[in-house]
């Protein structure tokens, strides 16, 4: 149902920027799963994009950022730096929700003994409809 140039072998080029968008989205705390050719709408505060996906060998990395974070509010709030407080805060609850989906996605990554199979014993009573064994 689609048209058939669609169908058509990529040049190198396209291939080079399809390839490109990939590496593009790879960033310090994980990857940016937004669309091939869509431009970054939080300005690459990337805690603070729900497209981000954490790579949970970065969790160290998000606990210290959370932790910094912290320090940064409390000293902002101490110079009365209201309109920096807010968009800290801001940045400190995005960087717990990636914390919290580290933890999900940890959590849901356990193993579950499902035991070893054993046959039923074959029935040797008549099926119905049937004179004699299965």
């Amino acid at each position: 149902m689609r048209p058939t140039d669609e169908y058509r072998v990529p040049t190198d080029e396209e291939w080079t920027e399809l390839l490109g968008h990939f590496e593009r989205r790879k960033v310090s705390i994980g990857a940016c799963g937004r669309s091939f050719s869509t431009p970054c709408i939080h300005e690459h505060a990337c805690v603070r994009c729900p497209m981000l996906w954490p790579d949970p060998a970065q969790r160290d990395r998000l606990v210290e950022i959370r932790d910094n974070l912290h320090v940064r509010i409390a000293e902002a709030e101490r110079e009365g730096r209201l309109g920096e407080v807010e968009g800290l805060r801001v940045s400190l609850a995005d960087t717990e929700d990636k914390l919290t989906q580290l933890n999900r996605r940890r959590d849901h990554r356990t193993a579950v003994d499902l035991g070893i199979p054993t046959p039923k014993p074959a029935s040797t009573a008549p099926r119905p409809g049937h004179d004699g064994p299965p």
